[in-house]
């Protein structure tokens, strides 16, 4: 379901707090915006910017965001109400997203727009499911290009927009950010050439209920590969065994209780990330003790096996969903 402003917990960072508009920012907002220094850069603003047209955006953007269509924030200090900016995410399809912001300018040159943009790349691809995010600026808004580049990223074409501050068409120039762009900053790209790279072994387990249905962990916010989804297990220690590790794991992620007998070998991948050889061999069980819940901020799903390749997964898992769904 989609977040709703009464719901939707406020993003955090160090020095910020990110929350949905309400209609009491409604001053402090147009005071903010209706400068010239701000509004230039701001396509779809115009200058002067009526405090009518304000309201109106403030209640259009509590409706997007209890439909998902999009999720405009008020930037403030991370122990305080008053606004500085307003950051956002508007989608384009099911797997993409544009990502906004501004600041008002007493506030600029202390990194507010590089934070807050950065902790809405990590809402984005850890929560959302996005897959690609696009981004425009101004041709001559050189800081916040630097902000875009300081999160990866991309230049992609120049092209014109139409600016109301400006009274028409003015060039931009569009970026564009991908999933597959962060899994190469984090060492998880696929490897392009056969050289030495460390192994590591993960064990993973694929849990069956009585109605057949796998369970899924989505890996949270602020990790590697956030957003995918994955058999749950984890790294396997110096001098223990899968077995064991799966245990172990088991125990802190879902607090269930598994054996070691009712963990049956059923398959292994073999893949070269950029920074490290993974191999993970899945196991299956079907027996053990409690109800799974997530421990570590991950949301977890009971998949029918035909469904399993509709939830986007690391590159190493995606081998294994074909065998696991013609076995069951």
């Amino acid at each position: 379901m989609p977040d709703t402003a009464a719901a939707f917990a406020p993003l955090l960072t160090e020095r910020l707090r990110l929350r949905p508009v309400t209609p009491d920012d409604l001053a402090p907002l147009h005071r903010l915006i209706n400068d010239w220094e701000v509004a230039r850069m701001l396509g779809a603003v115009p200058f002067p910017y009526p405090r009518e047209d304000l309201a109106l955006w403030i209640a259009r953007a509590g409706e997007d965001l209890a439909a998902g269509r999009a999720w405009h924030l008020v930037i403030t200090g991370r122990e305080e109400e008053h606004p500085v900016g307003v950051v956002g995410l508007t989608r384009e399809d099911e797997r993409t997203a544009r990502l906004g912001y501004w600041v008002g300018r007493r506030y600029w040159g202390h990194g507010v727009a590089t934070e807050a943009a950065g902790r809405m790349v990590q809402f984005a691809f850890g929560r959302l499911g996005i897959d690609a995010l696009t981004a425009y600026v101004a041709d001559d808004n050189e800081a916040s290009a630097r902000v875009l580049a300081r999160h990866g990223f991309r230049f992609t074409h120049e092209a014109e927009h139409d600016f109301r501050s400006r009274g028409g068409a003015f060039p931009v120039r569009w970026f564009r950010l991908t999933r597959a762009d962060m899994m190469k900053a984090s060492g998880h790209g696929t490897a392009t050439a056969d050289a030495p790279r460390p192994i590591v072994l993960v064990a993973a387990v694929a849990l069956i209920d009585l109605d057949g249905r796998v369970l899924l962990a989505r890996r949270p916010e602020g990790k590697a590969l956030a957003g995918l989804w994955e058999f749950p297990g984890g790294k396997v220690a110096e001098g223990e065994t899968p077995e064991a590790a799966l245990i172990r794991e088991l125990k802190e992620e879902l607090g269930i209780d598994v054996s070691a007998a009712c963990l049956a070998p059923f398959a292994f991948a073999s893949h070269a990330y950029e920074a490290f050889h993974l191999l993970m061999p899945l196991y299956l069980c079907r027996r053990w003790q409690g109800e799974p819940t997530p421990r570590e901020g991950q949301q977890l799903a009971w998949v029918r096996p035909q469904k399993l390749a509709d939830y986007p997964m690391p590159p190493a898992d995606v081998p294994l969903v074909a065998q696991l769904r013609d076995f069951l």
